[in-house]
């Protein structure tokens, strides 16, 4: 094939290819909706497709069959229809909250035969069609509450034959006999109908036969009068709660027979709609009680309600958060039996002696969000203790006997506070502990804390803290740590230059002492605080700063003020976390990384350098990580992504590249990336022309990885597409230009004359005989259209050789006994005219035509033209 040829095939190619690729019913693009990365995406047994908070109107088209958890929530569908989640067979979880639904039509949800939780709270919904869940079979958790609902039809619940958990809070209901046809249900375990206008709950208004299946059941109403249980309605409820606050109390609490709640095992509280004798009556008839909960009820506490609730042998659990109670003390005398104490964010600011300390089988106490001043001194006596909350109160120091006896601690939270200091002794006892929380405080130093002790200690929070530098071996005793957060504060003063190359370097020196011992250490938070003067010196000289073999995740974030200042990462740094699976760096100034800097840790799986400044990156730097799955550079200067052709990430699955400074993405980058299955560009300064038309059909056509966002990507460039979208771009045009044109026109007329030419030489004849054919068929038309009566009966064509025959045998056969009128060429053609005018004239002017075959006739070639012509 000639070269010409050749590229217009190609041409041609180009524009099918590019107008195949158009068509977004097959391709990956998710319009208004995103598939979040997580490490199991690559699982096709579990899809997660968000398409909440995009003003959406309708549900979107386009979403996958094979999708399992779809959420749809905070945008602004006003209903649902039939055919909106259709072929969805896979779908367990739906999220519809928040939105402006006012209708569901039946049949809606029909096809998901295996959803399991549906979420329409805070919606517009003011009543159910007669079966709006039709085929939800398998459906578990259905969320309606804050809603306008008025009224449920018997049939509305019929096919939910799994329902086990029903929310219809805030809503309109006014009557009992509304969920009865709930309570029925097979396997209904909770219903909560709390702020809904009931003005009473009895059950003698349900069918006296009724018996449900219900376990826990929440109500509240402040127009609620009575509520009164005289049937076995509830033959195995364990949770019964009251929520709502009421100015006073309003509601009569019936109960006649106790044995109707001798099931019951969790009673909450949280509103004073009940009168002080009604709930103290209830609670005496609560024999099977063990967990209660009395919320925003210092009204009752204040008036000696806690002494009823301790009298019940069966109570092992007492919250009472949220009840602003100043003095706590007597009320608790009676508590001894309980495990469990709960006085978050209550208004205590101490505990006088003797107070807890009949509680001896107390094992979880949580006295956070209160006001004291220090550790209670009654806490020395609960030895069975094993998780302590003293988080955000007023301690301002801890001693060596505040935790004393505490032996069994296996949690501590003493976070948000104003610890400035820890002495060596203050967790001597603690040899269980597993979890210690510090964080948020005003640490200055850790003395010998870590030193001693503490060797099954699991997790330590020391973040947010005033810590200037660590000592030798501060964590030394710490044999069994996994997770460590702390943060470090330089403030190192100028004369200390004069010995140190850089602030920082201070830290990073001892970084090696300080962890040793911690060689179980899997998981480490360190906030850095470059300091003021820093230099930004190079590190790489230093080796083994951090002696860290088991860690798994790593993240470094830098705070403060001197973020900016450029920052040298040591070649070494990384040298034995050869284990080491995450590393994130945040919020430093990097001076680009050494190539050498991950040969230390091939196990990399993710990998994030964000708010970095990170204009330009070695492709050797990714070489000994090929195994790297995630990798995040957002927020950072880059201009081109050409590193990523030679880096060797043939597992990378996910990409992202926020906020940087791409204006032109080179899609052919991708086809060295074979497992890149989520790609995140957003907010980025893109170009909108044609050096961008090949990004735009390779992230409209890819049927592997996933855009995300990318129909919401805004143009930055040129000017006069600024503020458009992305995806706007006219890519056809971009193979359609002028040139192409051109060239296409210039190749079409030098074929046309080279066919012409061609056909000249060789087909001269038949040529001229295909025009007089056609010439033929054109006066046959107009002739026939014209209807005009035949001249003769026959025309006869003979050679000239043979005219003596055709005079002397043919005309007086023909003329003068049958009486025809012939046409004759020597006697009836027009003088003048051509002669194939005449055959055609004569031809077409008689109704039959005669040919005398002869070998002459056969030889001429005008006779074989008129018998062809009268063929």
């Amino acid at each position: 094939m000639s070269l010409v040829g050749c590229c217009i095939l190609q041409n041609v190619a180009v524009f099918l290819f590019s107008m195949l690729y158009l068509n977004p019913s097959i391709s990956y693009l998710l319009k208004n909706c995103t598939i979040p990365f997580s490490e199991n995406m690559s699982n096709s047994a579990c899809i997660n497709i968000d398409c909440s908070q995009r003003k959406l109107l309708v549900v979107p088209d386009g979403i996958p069959r094979g999708v399992t958890r779809l959420s749809i929530y905070l945008n602004q569908i006003q209903a649902i229809h039939k055919n909106d989640f259709r072929y969805l067979s896979n779908l367990t979880v739906l999220n519809l909250a928040m939105n402006q639904i006012a209708h569901i039509e039946d049949g809606s949800f029909i096809d998901l035969l295996e959803l399991r939780e549906l979420n329409i709270a805070m919606n517009k919904l003011t009543k159910l069609s007669n079966n709006p869940f039709e085929g939800l079979w398998k459906l578990t958790v259905l969320d309606l509450s804050r809603n306008r609902i008025r009224v449920i039809p018997p049939s509305a619940f019929g096919s939910m034959s799994s329902l086990h958990w029903v929310n219809l809070d805030q809503n309109l209901l006014t009557e009992m006999t509304d969920i009865q046809y709930i309570l029925p249900l097979p396997h209904i375990d909770y219903i909560s109908i709390s702020d809904n206008p009931f003005s009473s709950f009895e059950t003698k208004h349900l069918p006296s036969n009724m018996s449900s299946s219900l376990r826990g059941f929440e109500l509240s109403s402040t127009v609620l009068t009575i509520f009164s249980i005289t049937t076995p309605v509830f033959p195995h409820l364990e949770k019964l709660s009251f929520n709502g606050l009421c100015p006073n109390p309003v509601m009569e609490v019936d109960i006649p027979e106790p044995r109707f709640f001798r099931t019951v095992t969790h009673l909450q509280s949280s509103t004073h709609c009940i009168s002080f004798k009604d709930m103290r009556k209830l609670l005496e008839s609560l024999v099977s009680l063990t967990h209660l909960e009395l919320l925003h009820t210092e009204k009752w506490i204040n008036r000696g309600l806690l002494k009823t609730a301790c009298s019940i042998p069966s109570l092992r659990s007492l919250d009472l958060h949220y009840n602003s109670v100043v003095n706590i003390d007597p009320k608790l005398a009676n508590c001894s039996q309980i495990t469990k104490l709960d006085l978050f964010s209550n208004r205590i600011s101490n505990l006088s002696s003797h107070s807890i300390q009949s509680m001896k089988q107390l094992r979880y106490l949580d006295l956070a969000g209160n006001s004291l001043s220090s550790v209670p001194h009654d806490l020395i006596s609960l030895s069975s203790l094993e998780i302590l909350y003293l988080s955000a109160n007023h301690i301002a120091e801890v001693g060596c006997l505040d935790f004393f006896n505490l032996t069994r601690l296996k949690e501590l939270y003493l976070a948000y506070n104003y610890i400035d200091k820890l002495d060596g002794c203050v967790f001597q006892y603690q040899k269980d502990l597993k979890v210690l929380d510090l964080s948020n405080n005003l640490l200055l130093e850790l003395d010998d804390t870590f030193k001693i002790g503490l060797k099954n200690l699991e997790f330590l929070d020391l973040s947010t803290n005033r810590i200037k530098h660590f000592g030798t071996g501060d964590f030394i005793s710490l044999e069994s740590l996994s997770c460590l957060k702390l943060n470090i504060i330089e403030d190192v003063h100028s004369k200390d230059f004069e010995r140190l190359y850089t602030p920082s370097l201070s830290f990073l020196l001892q970084m090696d002492n300080i962890f040793s011992g911690l060689q179980l250490l899997r998981n480490l938070t360190v906030y850095l605080n470059i300091p003021e003067g820093y230099k930004g010196v190079d590190l790489n000289s230093y080796q083994n700063l951090i002696n860290l073999p088991s860690l798994r995740y790593l993240d470094i974030i830098c705070r403060g003020m001197h973020c900016s200042k450029p920052f040298h990462v040591p070649i070494h740094f990384l040298k034995t976390m050869k284990n080491l699976e995450h590393l994130t760096a945040e919020n430093f100034q990097l001076v680009e990384p050494d190539k050498d800097t991950f040969i230390y840790t091939p196990k990399l799986k993710s990998l994030a350098i964000t708010e970095s400044s990170l204009s330009d990156l070695n492709p050797e730097l990714f070489q000994p990580i090929s195994n790297l799955e995630a990798l995040d550079l957002s927020r950072n200067t880059l201009k081109n992504l050409d590193f990523l052709a030679q880096a060797n990430l043939t597992s990378l699955r996910c990409l992202k590249l926020c906020e940087n400074d791409l204006t032109v993405i080179d899609h052919n980058i991708f086809q060295f990336l074979p497992a890149l299955t989520y790609l995140d560009l957003s907010v980025n300064p893109l170009t909108c022309d044609c050096s961008n038309s090949g990004f735009l059909l390779w992230a409209l056509s890819s049927d592997q990885t996933q855009i995300v966002n990318v129909d919401q990507y805004v143009c930055t460039y040129p000017l006069s597409e600024r503020g458009t979208m992305f995806v706007d771009i006219d890519v056809q045009s971009c193979w359609m230009d002028a040139s192409f044109l051109c060239y296409i026109s210039a190749t079409s007329l030098v074929l046309l004359t080279l066919l012409t030419a061609f056909g000249y030489h060789f087909l001269h004849w038949r040529l001229v005989y295909a025009y007089y054919r056609l010439m033929a068929l054109l006066y046959d038309m107009r002739e026939r259209k014209r209807n005009n009566p035949y001249c003769y009966d026959a025309f006869i064509s003979y050679n000239i050789q043979d005219e003596a025959w055709v005079h002397r045998e043919m005309l007086p056969a023909l003329e003068d006994e049958r009486g025809w009128r012939l046409c004759l060429h020597h006697r009836d053609f027009q003088p003048g005219t051509s002669i194939m005018e005449n055959i055609t004239e004569a031809i077409y002017g008689s109704r039959k035509t005669i040919c005398v075959i002869s070998r002459h006739y056969l030889e001429s070639e005008w006779c074989s033209r008129e018998i062809q012509m009268a063929r």
